[in-house]
């Protein structure tokens, strides 16, 4: 399985099939991705390569030991080794080829935002809308 971050400078591949995901919801997650909640996996060190890339990246490391690992050029966040533990953390939205394996826990529900719940009028689109004068309707 291969990834990148958006820019394409920091690509990885990882051997084998990807298990589970889980999306947390704390507010960590939320500001280091700028989303409703952080989409991830977590695989050996040793099915994890990088292909390209690592001098583009750096870290943000809060005092509480939340580390949040990013490209340089785009801001895409990317894998890092969670401390001594012999796994890498992978955003799951930096996977290139489908995944057969679903969201099977959330974390940190408790903290998730109160926007992240959908109205009954929530519109879905299968593609994007068609003009900014479309979403601004939209919205």
């Amino acid at each position: 399985m291969k990834g990148e971050c958006l820019c394409g400078n920091v690509k990885f591949e990882i051997e084998g099939e990807i298990r589970n995901l889980y999306q947390c919801h704390c507010s960590l997650c939320r500001k280091a991705t700028g989303a409703a909640a952080n989409a991830a996996t977590f695989v050996q060190a040793a099915a994890f390569r990088w292909v390209s890339g690592e001098s583009e990246i750096r870290s943000y490391n809060k005092p509480s030991g939340f580390r949040s690992d990013f490209c340089s050029v785009c801001g895409s966040p990317v894998p890092n080794s969670l401390r001594d533990s012999g796994m890498v953390w992978i955003p799951a939205g930096l996977l290139d080829e489908p995944v057969a394996s679903k969201i099977s826990v959330h974390l940190h529900t408790m903290s998730a935002a109160a926007w992240e719940q959908e109205s009954a009028e929530c519109v879905r689109l299968d593609g994007g809308p068609d003009s900014l004068e479309s979403l601004n309707k939209l919205l």
